[in-house]
């Protein structure tokens, strides 16, 4: 198999639902991504084999094959396919296992994997209305809210209200320096958008940090999903607007075009999990995804465990006995925003620069996805 290697990546800020791209439509948001990495690769967009885009909402703007559109809106050239797809929390992880197999297979070269979701113009559920699960799934499965899922993980693993609490708050702590320090500045294509006014506006950092929130707000929050629960809006993750992608290729045609590699896949997994408890997923993703690396948690500098709410890390990380101070380093979805079909890209590409500036040599990602799935990969960085 040949080796995958990340040449680039990049994504937009992300928003707040009903905040600054509240007025921009989804496939141009995507489109200004793909063109950035165009721009920052320096490489010819008709050689570009694929355009693979997560997207879990596909209505409105984000319908009728995203990945499509929103590439020809970029320019590029019409023999460029593209494809949309949809495993719910990590579809543009998916995008780039897809990327990395099509690649290591020798069916392609270069590949661009990415993501984009409005949640503003393109609603959570919008996409399922008042269609309700069949019958025979809920004969065999109990199906529930992701919220009440997350309900049912606190309590499993025994965690408090105010350990939830806790960890949202460290969150956007974390979320709030990487931003001062700049930690997100390269990764962050400036997009401009118009205000109610017709002025111009560049946004260029992430909207959902905090700076007021503390542990005594985010305790009188009520809880969302159960009366009497733990998950609350304030220990979620945000709902959010926003694009990202990577650009993917054999080492050899990056060698050949010579082009600075950023880090290499080294290895993928995705599985199953109960749907009811829904997102315990990532632990069982890290176990197979580390056998297959051949690599011990100890020698990973950097997780990114996707926070969708916050009882999802906390239990990876009793399960795995991780490091803490390994973990969301700069800030998790809770503080940053979770724009779902974006998510996994964008997270690579934070993964990435995090591990060039501490020159790290292991990341892994892993986000938990709907009705019980989970997708994990490790990358190598390159000095």
């Amino acid at each position: 198999m040949r080796e995958v290697v990340i040449v680039e990546g990049c994504r937009t800020a992300v928003g707040r639902r009903n905040g600054v791209f509240s007025n921009y439509r989804a496939d141009e948001l995507f489109a200004d991504v793909l063109q950035a990495l165009i721009d920052r690769s320096g490489i010819e967009k008709g050689d570009v084999e694929d355009v693979i885009a997560g997207c879990v909402t596909q209505i409105n703007e984000q319908a009728m094959n995203v990945a499509r559109t929103a590439l020809l809106i970029a320019g590029f050239p019409i023999h460029v396919p593209g494809v949309t797809i949809d495993r719910q929390c990590g579809s543009s992880q998916q995008a780039v296992h897809f990327a990395a197999q099509a690649i290591a297979s020798g069916d392609m070269d270069i590949v661009i994997a990415g993501g984009v979701e409005s949640m503003t113009r393109a609603p959570m559920f919008k996409n399922v209305g008042e269609t309700k699960p069949s019958k025979r799934l809920t004969k065999q499965h109990k199906i529930v809210n992701q919220g009440i899922s997350a309900e049912l993980i606190a309590n499993k693993w025994g965690f408090s209200r105010r350990q939830l609490d806790e960890y949202a708050y460290q969150s956007h702590q974390l979320a709030l320096s990487a931003i001062e320090k700049g930690h997100y500045a390269d990764e962050i294509v400036p997009i401009k958008v118009m205000d109610e006014n017709g002025e111009g506006k560049i946004v260029d950092v992430d909207e959902g940090p905090r700076p007021e929130t503390t542990i005594d707000i985010l305790s009188e929050l009520q809880p969302v999903f159960k009366k009497g629960g733990k998950i609350t809006a304030g220990n979620s993750s945000q709902m959010s607007d926003g694009a990202s992608a990577v650009l993917l290729m054999s080492k050899e045609k990056a060698d050949e075009l010579g082009l600075k590699q950023k880090a290499k896949i080294v290895a993928r997994s995705v599985v199953g999990s109960d749907p009811t408890l829904m997102l315990t997923g990532p632990i069982e993703a890290t176990r197979q995804v580390l056998k297959k690396a051949n690599v011990s948690l100890v020698d990973i500098a950097r997780y990114e465990v996707n926070e969708a709410f916050a009882p999802i890390p906390l239990a990876w990380l009793h399960d795995l006995q991780a490091d803490v101070e390994k973990l969301n380093v700069n800030g998790g979805a809770i503080a940053l925003g979770h724009p779902l079909g974006a998510t996994g890209t964008k997270l690579l590409v934070s993964l990435i620069n995090e591990l060039d500036r501490i020159e790290g040599k292991y990341g892994l990602l892993a986000i938990c996805e709907g009705m019980g799935m989970a997708n994990a990969t490790i990358i190598e960085r390159i000095p």
